[in-house]
């Protein structure tokens, strides 16, 4: 039988650990062949905005996907998942905390990837409720001493690293400036909505790894065109994705200056087929833009965990 999980049953059961063990196999399995997934569609009107996410695991036993509405009165989450053999609704699961910590484990494979293992500083920019799951996964992949968090509002931004420090064990240190939150850092991450570059290239570290979690329009611009300029490499979760919504990458591959063929899947570096690091003084990039496949390794695991601890509401449905 089917079940409904709510957003207090994934509260239970998802942890940083399960997220980022479920996010790094369904990019393995999408570079070994073993996945589909289809980018984001949306359907406007003047009030709500619909964004369907839709893919596969069979290798995981799972064909599903993940519909969410955005309106002025909030924005509301769900995550169907169906059995990818016969076809049966397994569950339904509310998805705003799920896919939180799903984008924030992207992050964190990620960085697990193409990050100095050494790193020691990290510098994020966001102190919102995606910025919380992004702070966590990169805590988890790292062994990181500190963080920097740079946000634009005082007592909001001092509220979320005492509550980001308490959580993680980690020195989180409230930043207002750009500059010295990249200055210094091994490690940079961006979970904004920002319309315009959040720092200047030349501020860039040599050896440091950007996370980029928040350009997934056109409209969004988290980092200039010389800040990705100065990545040896750019890495996505999927070239198809990027190349739609890469808000950071659109205006450089209209222009010529950064082609498709040059773009790197995560999963290809997991799996040996791409380099991932070359050398400790490189720069690298990780656009994150999401995708059905990731919240669906995360809903199976979660489905698992609720039957076996008895949570979730059986639905009405065979």
């Amino acid at each position: 039988m089917a079940i409904f999980l709510s957003e207090n049953d994934v509260k239970q059961l998802l942890t940083v650990t399960i997220a980022l063990e479920a996010v790094e196999s369904a990019h393995r399995d999408l570079a070994n062949g073993l996945a589909q997934d289809t980018p984001r569609a949306r359907t406007r009107l003047p009030q709500t905005v619909l964004h369907m996410l839709q893919g596969a695991l069979p290798a995981q036993g799972v064909i599903g996907y993940k519909a969410y509405t955005t309106n002025r009165s909030g924005n509301r989450f769900l995550v169907h998942v169906f059995d990818s053999a016969s076809g049966v609704l397994q569950g339904i699961i509310e998805a705003d905390y799920l896919g939180m910590i799903r984008t924030g484990a992207a992050s964190g494979v990620a960085a697990k990837y193409l990050a100095r293992p050494d790193s020691k500083v990290g510098g994020v920019f966001g102190s919102g409720w995606q910025a919380e799951g992004h702070v966590r996964a990169i805590c988890a992949a790292l062994p990181l001493q500190q963080v920097k968090v740079c946000g634009r509002q005082p007592e909001k931004l001092a509220a979320f690293c005492q509550r980001m420090q308490a959580e993680t064990g980690v020195e989180m240190v409230p930043n207002a400036s750009p500059e010295a939150t990249v200055r210094g850092s091994d490690l940079i991450g961006t979970v904004t909505t920002a319309t315009q570059p959040l720092f200047d290239a030349e501020w860039l570290e040599p050896g440091a790894h950007i996370n980029a979690a928040g350009s997934n329009a056109l409209i969004r611009q988290e980092l200039s065109e010389a800040a990705v300029r100065r990545c040896a490499t750019v890495y996505v979760d999927s070239i198809p994705t990027a190349l739609a919504e890469a808000g950071d990458l659109l205006p450089l591959l209209e222009k010529g200056r950064l082609h498709a063929r040059q773009l790197v899947e995560l999963g290809d570096v997991m799996v040996g087929r791409q380099p991932g690091r070359k050398n400790t003084s490189e720069i690298t990039l990780f656009e994150s833009q999401g995708m059905a496949i990731q919240d669906l390794a995360v809903a199976v695991r979660l489905l698992a965990a609720a039957k076996e601890k008895g949570l979730g509401v059986t639905l009405p449905m065979p």
